[in-house]
């Protein structure tokens, strides 16, 4: 048998008696989904979601989002719906390879090629078992997910990117953790770890030659103040899942599953459309700005990652062959 972490174990050995509850069919009145975030109310998962998701179900159910981790702490969230305590969250694949190491394939470098890329991944059979080993072992279900930009490369340099090999020696600021400095590597660069509030001075002093981040981050932190271009790597294709108690989902007659289901789908839509178009502004935004913005040979960035990715300690609980049939899509 598979080992998993213990802080898995201990929340599916909780989880039984929640599951075991005899369905009640249509729901006499509407239930009340409360989702608890970290994010921000203004946040664009937060808008889509009061603006899309909550008028969609407001025959049959009641949203009411809490946010700024105001209601569970923020990484507590699956715990609470698998002990029946929570209806919905949003979550990521880094805290889901907590329970079950095999979805840390989806936050590797260059798994996701772009947004319509990742909501193929999500709705292909490849990942029916991911979205099965959640429902059984932790009680939740996998609604859609949310897409939350490309990071790209921002330097301080004016050195024409094309490959990994033009990166040897840049100081690439990254998040501290193991995962993170890893994927700095992959990419060709002598990965520095930093917070995130020393970035600005970083590139200002020359402590760091880069850093990454979606673009709507870039100009909300100013860091084109301090640089001379951005590489469209779009190495990372990040994701949130919207996900809800299967306990509650079951409740619902088959006539209101798919109303909420299409509701989540088109709320995540609409957010993933908007957060498009606003990528797409910011690329003219900082070449008004001075600021060379360009595709570097993306094949050559790609074939290098993931191949760092399959030879590393990451790819060891990922199911064999899943990479190639995640690329052919």
């Amino acid at each position: 048998m598979t080992a998993y972490p213990n802080r898995r174990d201990m929340i599916v050995a909780g989880t039984s008696a929640v599951l075991s509850g005899i369905p009640l069919g249509a729901l006499a009145a509407p239930v009340k989904l409360r989702l608890s975030s970290p994010a921000s109310a203004t946040d664009a998962r937060a808008v889509a979601l009061l603006e899309q998701f909550a008028p969609a179900i407001k025959e049959f159910a009641t949203f009411e989002g809490h946010w700024n981790a105001s209601l569970f702490k923020q990484g507590t969230e699956l715990e609470a719906i698998a002990r029946g305590n929570l209806e919905m969250s949003i979550t990521s694949a880094q805290e889901l390879a907590e329970f079950f190491p095999e979805f840390s394939i989806f936050s590797a470098g260059y798994l996701h090629r772009d947004a319509e890329h990742q909501k193929k991944v999500f709705a292909s059979s490849l990942f029916q078992p991911f979205k099965k080993k959640v429902e059984d072992k932790l009680g939740v279900k996998l609604l859609s997910v949310m897409y939350l930009g490309r990071r790209q490369l921002n330097l301080r340099t004016d050195k024409t990117i094309r490959t990994p090999a033009d990166l040897a020696g840049v100081k690439l600021r990254m998040p501290g953790s193991e995962a993170w400095l890893f994927l700095g590597k992959a990419l060709g660069a002598n990965p520095t770890p930093m917070a995130f509030t020393e970035v600005y001075t970083g590139l200002q002093s020359g402590a760091i030659d880069g850093q990454d981040n979606p673009l709507p981050t870039n100009k909300d932190a100013k860091f084109y103040e301090v640089t001379k271009q951005i590489v469209l790597t779009s190495h990372l294709v990040d994701l949130n899942y919207l996900a809800i108690s299967k306990k509650v989902f079951d409740k619902f007659s088959p006539d209101q599953q798919k109303l909420l289901q299409k509701a989540a789908d088109d709320a995540c839509e609409w957010g993933r459309q908007r957060q498009l178009k606003l990528e797409a502004e910011l690329e003219q935004f900082f070449k008004d700005k001075g600021l060379k913005v360009y595709a570097p040979d993306l094949n050559a960035f790609r074939s290098h990652v993931q191949a760092q990715y399959l030879n590393s300690k990451f790819s060891k609980a990922w199911p064999a062959g899943l990479v190639d049939q995640i690329n052919k899509l």
